[in-house]
């Protein structure tokens, strides 16, 4: 039995086709030529798990973890926007559930705004409520 590798002879094929179609210039008028590639860092991603990632964004979905962190962010750009303090304080409390869940499913703590002191009156009144109750 042959120890050569069967891609080798597919190789070997591709490179003699695209050393053709250089030559012919067929590469010459690609969008974005001359300007380096536009890498993606994803390493955060397990390694199992970035084409499926890749596949998915590309496809305009978002990995739940993704669409969770999103509605977080988006719930807290709401209360900054929030003039209503009954309405300020329901989104405040959901803000906080969903801040919980995901803290309980990944296992870590979710920082929101940490350093905003409009976020820190408010985790001090909504205690005060909780403590009413």
């Amino acid at each position: 039995m042959s120890d050569a590798n069967p891609w080798s002879a597919i190789q070997f094929i591709a490179e003699k086709r695209i050393e053709e179609a250089q030559a012919r210039g067929e590469f010459d008028n690609l969008p974005g030529r001359g300007r380096p590639l536009e890498l993606e860092d994803m390493s955060h991603v397990p390694e199992e798990l970035r084409m499926a990632y890749k596949i998915l964004r590309n496809a305009g979905c978002l990995p739940p973890e993704l669409a969770e962190r999103k509605e977080i962010n988006r719930l807290a750009d709401l209360l900054e926007q929030c003039e209503d303090e009954q309405e300020r304080v329901r989104q405040m409390q959901k803000l906080r559930f969903m801040t919980q869940r995901a803290q309980m499913r990944h296992q870590r703590p979710i920082r929101i705004e940490q350093d905003d002191p409009y976020y820190a009156r408010l985790l001090e009144r909504l205690s005060v409520l909780d403590k009413r109750r």
